[in-house]
């Protein structure tokens, strides 16, 4: 039985993750070459030590504090899931919110968590008057796969920090 949880800065801490595994087999990824899409071979392990868990430890409780958004899937009370958006509405054109981590643990991929994940991130999101959920997401065929199927594309507008921070990942946008 899976459970969701909106999370507060109490809840954030570096043993809430000690059942979640970010571990990702990669093998295929999308790239965006001369302004056409391929998929390429790109074999490696997507993983987080330690430090990154501590890192997105801090992160969590930051973007709580500040008025953003964080929310838990727990099976027998272990976090198996989680998403976050941030508060701040960006672009010219279309009003975005960032949906900055969706993660399922590797044991409970599969299971449909990260579409409720996804559902209730759109959710707080419109609440919070944004019309697009804003993506820059992993380029794993997978992961791909997943967004197009939660009903994200290609987005309009690209949030030049977010391209720029991770160049290799797929900027996406779904309308809320």
């Amino acid at each position: 039985m899976i459970t969701y949880k909106v999370l507060d800065a109490n809840d954030v801490n570096l043993s809430l993750f000690e059942s979640f595994d970010r571990t990702q087999n990669v093998t295929r990824c999308w790239r965006k070459i001369n302004g056409e899409w391929f998929i390429k071979d790109v074999p490696f392990v997507d993983n987080w030590c330690e430090e990154e868990y501590r890192e997105g430890v801090l992160y969590l409780e930051n973007l709580i504090n500040s008025n953003g958004y964080v929310v838990g899937a727990f099976c027998h009370g272990y976090l198996k899931g989680f998403a976050s958006v941030e508060p701040a509405i960006f672009g010219i054109h279309a009003k975005y919110m960032d949906l900055s981590n969706i993660h399922v643990s590797q044991d409970m991929r599969g299971e449909g968590i990260g579409k409720e994940l996804f559902s209730l991130a759109k959710k707080w999101a419109k609440e919070h008057h944004a019309e697009k959920l804003y993506i820059s997401a992993h380029s794993a065929i997978e992961s791909q796969a997943f967004y197009r199927a939660m009903g994200c594309v290609e987005a309009v507008e690209y949030n030049k920090e977010l391209a720029e921070k991770e160049p290799c990942d797929c900027q996406l946008e779904c309308v809320l």
